[in-house]
């Protein structure tokens, strides 16, 4: 499905190498590129569900979080066709805009890939992802304790100074039961949906940037969440380094 130009807005995410404790969470990229793999998706989308069950076998990678890290932002542009997309927030539509416009991608689609903020095609033809092998990009560390993320972006050679660092809370093993619209009559099922997601300016520090975002763990329809995190330039949306990783499961008792 296709959709004209139109405006703008910025979001992303990245991950790689997790450690949990009772207190804290700390999930590093390490100073290799990892990429950020982006899917913009919709319910409402009959050519979609193909693309979604292709993240969600990301899951069973060896390499996912340490040389990737997948994303799917639900766009709400395919709502007005009879199915508003549970998952869908206008945020991600514009988000997609962005891409286009910033020469990601000559057109706005679904299923539409991004690596690296760029137009990616062989989801269709490769099994997975290909391997990382873009030079040192700087270590990005997130220190989650409670509500609080602590962003760490180790790059004392980057001269840009105006960063941004953008955080969400990704939900995994999502279901629909699709009741309209093209897809009506099908349960479809979601993993590294884009649920929550946070933006915090960076402030250099000796050894690179620093910063401090608050976001919510709690709330979310899904048992098994995922943190994700990228670095961007306050003027483009590709990401510069990312991070992320499995949250800790909720204590059943």
């Amino acid at each position: 499905m296709k959709i004209g130009n139109s405006a703008a807005a910025v979001l992303l995410l990245l991950g790689a190498a997790a450690e949990a404790s009772d207190e804290t969470v700390q999930f590093s990229s390490g100073d290799n590129r990892v990429a950020l793999v982006e899917l913009f998706t919709s319910e409402g989308c009959s050519s979609c569900p193909p693309a979604d069950r292709w993240l969600s076998g990301l899951k069973h990678e060896s390499r996912l979080w340490h040389d990737y890290v997948p994303i799917a932002f639900h766009v709400d542009y395919w709502d007005y066709i009879g199915w508003p997309d549970p998952f869908a927030s206008s945020a991600n539509s514009e988000r997609h805009r962005r891409h286009q416009q910033q020469g990601g991608s000559l057109a706005v689609y679904t299923p539409g890939f991004f690596n690296n903020g760029q137009e990616w095609l062989e989801w269709r033809t490769r099994g997975s992802v290909a391997g990382n092998k873009l030079a040192p990009a700087g270590n990005l560390t997130l220190r989650v304790e409670g509500n609080t993320v602590a962003v760490r972006f180790e790059n004392d050679h980057f001269r840009e100074s105006n960063l941004i660092v953008h955080i969400a809370v990704l939900g995994m093993n999502l279901e629909s039961n699709v009741r309209a619209g093209e897809n009506r009559g099908r349960i479809l099922k979601h993993d590294f949906v884009a649920m929550t997601l946070v933006s915090a300016a960076l402030e250099k520090s000796p050894g690179g940037f620093r910063g401090v975002a608050r976001i919510s763990l709690s709330g979310q329809p899904a048992i098994r969440k995922a943190l994700v995190a990228w670095v961007s330039s306050d003027r483009a949306q590709a990401p510069l380094q990312a991070v992320g990783g499995y949250l800790p499961e909720p204590d059943p008792s």
